[in-house]
């Protein structure tokens, strides 16, 4: 086999390892929250052990999505023709990935602890606040702030100008950390209705994970993504008169 043909297996083999690390991190989700209730809250755990789980479950869900740019950018080190060295890059670029959801998990852990708050204290004002949290989420899909940050997600040849000076040992992880940050910035909308549906709600973590896989890899995404938004928008308006709608804001009367 030729260099380049040995390089080119390399990306694809790269792709392969961040769907087959999807793949099982969705099978631990599914281990560890299909027994748990959908309702409100932070599933009973305290912010570490909640941060491990949210870690794990955006593995689940961007990995998929991550995958395209991470060929491309093993493309941009042809001079690294090591495997374990490619592997050890990737797995940083991961690491960095992941850390800026992280971050957004400390968000997450406080939103799903005040929605469990007003689900117990506040159920008639619990459905309008989340019928207007689907509105906003609906309503970021449109604007041209999202529009931004997909194009980042979609444009790899924009990524690699940027990324390519970045220098020393941690530089993988700023490139990791450097796309996250827009990540973020593109799908925090459809994170919080995550909440809004219950942070262990597996069906719906399914649904968004589609739904991010369709915006930033088909080329009719950005089309699709507004689709979405207007999508929330008229899901929102059942809420309040179907408050069960909502799990992570709705706490069902004792039997």
């Amino acid at each position: 086999m030729s260099g380049r043909n040995r390089l080119t297996a390399g990306h694809h083999a790269g792709e392969l390892a961040l769907i087959g690390c999807a793949a099982l991190a969705w099978y631990l989700t599914y281990l560890g929250l299909s027994d748990m209730s959908t309702g409100p809250g932070t599933m009973g755990l305290r912010l570490w052990g909640f941060l491990a789980v949210w870690t794990l479950m955006m593995a689940a869900m961007m990995l998929p999505a991550l995958a395209p740019l991470t060929s491309t950018y093993l493309r941009s080190i042809r001079a690294v023709r090591s495997s374990r060295v490619r592997a050890i890059r990737t797995a940083a670029l991961v690491g960095g990935y992941l850390l800026t959801w992280i971050g957004f998990g400390v968000v997450a852990y406080a939103a799903a602890a005040l929605s469990a708050l007003l689900a117990e204290n506040a159920a008639d004002v619990a459905p309008w606040v989340g019928a207007g949290v689907l509105v906003a989420a609906g309503a970021y899909q449109l604007t041209p702030l999202k529009d931004f940050c997909l194009r980042h997600c979609r444009s790899p040849v924009a990524f690699l100008l940027h990324v390519s000076g970045y220098k020393g040992r941690l530089r993988d992880v700023r490139v990791g950390m450097y796309h996250g940050v827009y990540c973020v910035g593109c799908c925090w909308g459809l994170m919080v209705v995550l909440i809004a549906v219950g942070v262990m709600n597996l069906a719906w973590m399914a649904v968004l994970t589609v739904v991010i896989f369709l915006e930033k890899t088909w080329k009719y995404g950005p089309a699709f993504s507004r689709i979405t938004g207007v999508s929330l928008i008229v899901f929102a308006f059942f809420v309040p008169a179907h408050p069960e709608l909502l799990p992570g804001l709705y706490m069902p009367a004792p039997m």
